[in-house]
């Protein structure tokens, strides 16, 4: 027993080393997750140069966060931590959908794949306030466009059949994304429908007139 005392001491050194980069890395994760949110409202508004800063600034905060954690690698995978880089993931997927460029690949975004597939899915979600946006503004074809690329996102998500524990709990992500695309289906089918019946309407009227 004589020494307990000195195992004691280094785990509590390691613990206290430990505590700290935890307390570091929330609060390097809520700063993460404030500029993609920062960046996915300047996608919506159309400020692309501003989005694009907020992703880089984005970026570095996330390469700095997993710094921190590169000795702690339980850190790593806490839910702070992918949440962060899942919300990482949504807003450079939500800007190049927007912008209609390629999608950023997880190697790309520097994200474990279920951080990705989990932003993938968030991010379709967040079109439908791009579509319902640019339904008001009678963009219907850039609506469409947008629904297109949610009904594509989602009907890869529902082939990635694996248990939770794996996929970071992506089937509930992609359950709820489903009530959201249908959501939005209707909303934009309305419209169409209207638009087509306005067009109608006026055609019926030149030929009276």
């Amino acid at each position: 027993m004589d020494n307990l005392e000195n195992i004691i001491e280094k785990i509590r050194a390691t613990f206290t080393t430990r505590n700290a980069a935890r307390d570091l890395t929330l609060n390097r994760s809520r700063e993460l997750i404030r500029f993609c949110s920062l960046a996915i409202r300047a996608t919506h508004r159309e400020e692309f140069d501003e989005a694009e800063k907020l992703l880089a600034t984005a970026r570095r905060a996330a390469a700095e966060m997993k710094a921190g954690v590169a000795e702690h690698p339980e850190l790593y995978y806490t839910g702070y931590t992918q949440d962060a880089l899942k919300e990482l993931t949504e807003a450079c997927v939500t800007y190049a959908i927007v912008r209609d460029q390629p999608l950023p690949s997880p190697e790309e975004v520097e994200v474990d794949a279920p951080a990705y597939l989990n932003g993938l899915a968030e991010a379709a979600s967040e079109l439908r306030r791009r579509c319902l946006d640019l339904i008001r503004q009678d963009r219907n074809v850039e609506a469409e466009r947008m629904l297109a690329a949610m009904d594509d996102i989602y009907g890869v998500l529902v082939t990635m059949d694996f248990p939770d524990a794996i996929t970071g709990g992506l089937r509930r992500t992609t359950d709820m994304l489903r009530g959201v695309l249908e959501r939005t289906r209707g909303d934009l089918t309305t419209t169409l429908q209207l638009e087509k019946l306005q067009k109608a309407l006026q055609e019926v009227e030149k030929r009276i007139g």
